[in-house]
């Protein structure tokens, strides 16, 4: 089942879970090796031409079981805040994507028209993940999200974390830090396994595995590096009509063990 296998990654060790936008790079992931994905939210908007947090549940889930059909490692959801007012709310949310095939998933503690929201109520949100994912045998991620929106309060942070670990997340994440000290004390802190959001300002995966860190992620940024290459072979062909971006084409080879 693939829910108990990620259940067991995190009982020791240190993986990375980088983040698939659509099936082909969920294929060319687990083809390289990677125990498991996840999905990103920003990067699934933006294989629909959209902006992050701009999709609905529906096609969410259609997402997540097109993604779960096609690899054979868990998947585990970033479910943004887990769409509370859409029919059935998160109890709702988390059932359709288990019957989609999710081994995991996310909940994060902000709403975009309201921005972090108040502790009692993001625990109440995160208890009923929780309560529901249990029937369903999903790992539940919390998130606290002060440092992704300019809320520099650590204590705040574990508070928070610690909060939703008691309410019955499996997994604390706390996307957005990059300093060592700070990261080192939530792994202290909270006792439980942390997720760690990798950035280009941040430490390194050794650097994050020695600091006792379970789970490393990747977020959009895997998503953003391609449409960035995108962008840049598109530029030099239109500016200077010349083909050079094939030189960094994914090989034959890599091409045939994803997708094949």
């Amino acid at each position: 089942m693939p829910a108990l296998s990620f259940a067991r990654l995190h009982e020791e060790g240190t993986f990375v879970m980088p983040n698939a936008w659509d099936v082909g790079s969920a294929r060319i992931l687990t083809s390289l090796g990677f125990p498991a994905i996840a999905t990103t939210s920003s990067g699934f908007a933006a294989s629909l031409g959209r902006l992050d947090q701009m999709t609905t549940r529906d096609e969410l889930v259609a997402h997540v079981r097109a993604l779960t059909s096609a690899v054979a490692v868990p998947v585990s959801v970033d479910g943004e805040n887990c769409f509370p007012d859409a029919p059935g709310g998160v109890t709702e949310t988390v059932a359709g994507m288990a019957e989609a095939g999710a081994a995991g998933i996310s909940i994060e503690d902000y709403d975009p028209g309201v921005g972090i929201l108040a502790r009692s109520r993001a625990v109440e949100r995160v208890a009923a993940v929780s309560e529901e994912a249990s029937r369903h045998g999903l790992v539940v991620t919390a998130r606290a999200e002060n440092h992704l929106y300019g809320v520099d309060d650590l204590a705040d942070t574990i508070e928070r974390l610690l909060a939703y670990r008691e309410t019955g997340a499996q997994v604390l994440y706390a996307p957005g830090l990059v300093d060592r000290d700070q990261i080192a004390t939530i792994v202290t802190e909270v006792a439980a396994p942390v997720n760690v959001l990798l950035l280009p300002d941040g430490p390194t995966v050794g650097e994050l595995a020695a600091l006792g860190v379970r789970r490393l992620s990747t977020g959009g940024s895997l998503a953003f590096a391609a449409y960035g290459a995108l962008a840049n072979a598109a530029r030099e062909l239109m500016v200077e009509g010349t083909s050079r971006y094939t030189a960094a084409n994914l090989s034959r080879n890599d091409r045939s063990r994803a997708f094949g």
